[in-house]
């Protein structure tokens, strides 16, 4: 018996979060796709894939084809998508309509060509909503509310910063420094410091495990495993989490630039809102510890952590599913229009 499902999609450049209306978030797996050079044949997807980077023969290239929060590899995004829409059906055959998640700074082709990938990949009807705004319903704040809040989305590829006010976006920025770029500045550091090449996936593990940007009285240890360009053999040190302070200043202070350009733009009558409700973090990038406490410290606004930062975005996506019955066909933003949730 064929039948319709409403599907939420966080289309993220480090992983995929799929919600479906009525069963809540059933897919979260990271954004890597394994193909066959010769074919172009897709032989794994998300987890999967993601234990083979690094790894692979060389006729298997394990790749992310979203970079910087948009479609890098068209084709792949595209096969990717289909593979997690079917999956999130549980087999039937039908078509959903399909919510996506896009950062705020992407330019309209860059949307169209989110549009196209998810109708390609057996979406009835694609829509868009911004990852601010969906990241704020998602934290649980009343964006249709007559007064300010600001949310900073810190993913993989993107930081979104906005300050929302009555269901709409007043100021904006979008940069493409985050997650990754975290891990890049990791990798460099350890290469500079100790003539030591490590991985993405150990420089993200270090993150993880030892990832301060706050100074601290108690620091933290990890054993790192890398190439030793002198010997150009197997070598090991041992890190400390004081170290992080000088490895992620860079792109921390790229952060905190942008977020501070976003207050200075916000009109008087919603900064004292901003002053009163303090800054909402989501995303992964936002359980680095101590960001909090530094961008409380430089925007002298309270800011937390909101509950579940990983998945506020995914939710709130689902969320607006609800409106997805009354919006025209094709593209729309539901940034750029006032919604009620």
């Amino acid at each position: 018996m064929l039948f319709s499902k409403d599907i939420g999609i966080d289309l993220g450049t480090a992983s995929v979060l799929v919600y479906v209306k009525g069963k809540g978030i059933v897919i979260n797996e990271p954004s890597v796709v394994a193909i066959d050079k010769q074919t172009g044949k897709m032989i794994k997807v998300g987890r999967a894939a993601q234990q083979m980077q690094g790894r692979t023969p060389e006729n298997i290239l394990a790749i992310r084809p979203l970079r910087d929060g948009v479609i890098s590899q068209y084709e792949v995004t595209l096969q990717m998508i289909k593979y997690f829409i079917q999956k999130a059906c549980g087999g039937f055959v039908f078509q959903p309509r399909v919510m996506i998640c896009i950062p705020s700074g992407i330019t309209e082709v860059e949307e169209r060509a989110v549009i196209d990938a998810a109708t390609a990949a057996g979406a009835r009807t694609a829509h868009l909503i911004e990852e601010p705004v969906a990241a704020a319903i998602g934290a649980g704040i009343d964006i249709s509310a007559p007064n300010g809040n600001m949310i900073v989305d810190i993913g993989g590829g993107t930081t979104d910063i906005a300050i929302i006010s009555l269901g709409d976006i007043v100021v904006s920025d979008s940069i493409k420094v985050a997650g990754d770029k975290f891990d890049e500045a990791i990798v460099r550091y350890v290469r500079r410091r100790y003539n030591l090449l490590i991985g993405e996936r150990t420089a993200e593990a270090i993150k993880k495990n030892i990832g301060y940007v706050f100074p601290h009285n108690e620091p933290q240890y990890m054993e790192v495993k890398g190439r030793s360009l002198d010997t150009g053999l197997p070598a090991k040190i041992t890190m400390n989490s004081l170290e992080m302070l000088e490895a992620l200043a860079d792109p921390i202070s790229s952060i905190l630039d942008a977020i501070c350009g976003v207050i200075e733009r916000t009109p008087e009558e919603l900064s004292g809102d901003i002053l009163k409700n303090g800054i909402v973090m989501t995303g992964g990038g936002s359980l680095v510890r101590g960001l909090d406490r530094l961008i409380a410290h430089v925007t002298k606004c309270p800011t937390r952590i909101a509950k579940n930062p990983i998945q506020c975005v995914a939710i709130g996506t689902g969320r607006s599913l609800d409106n997805i019955s009354v919006l025209p066909e094709g593209a729309l933003n539901l940034a750029r229009r006032q919604q009620k949730y």
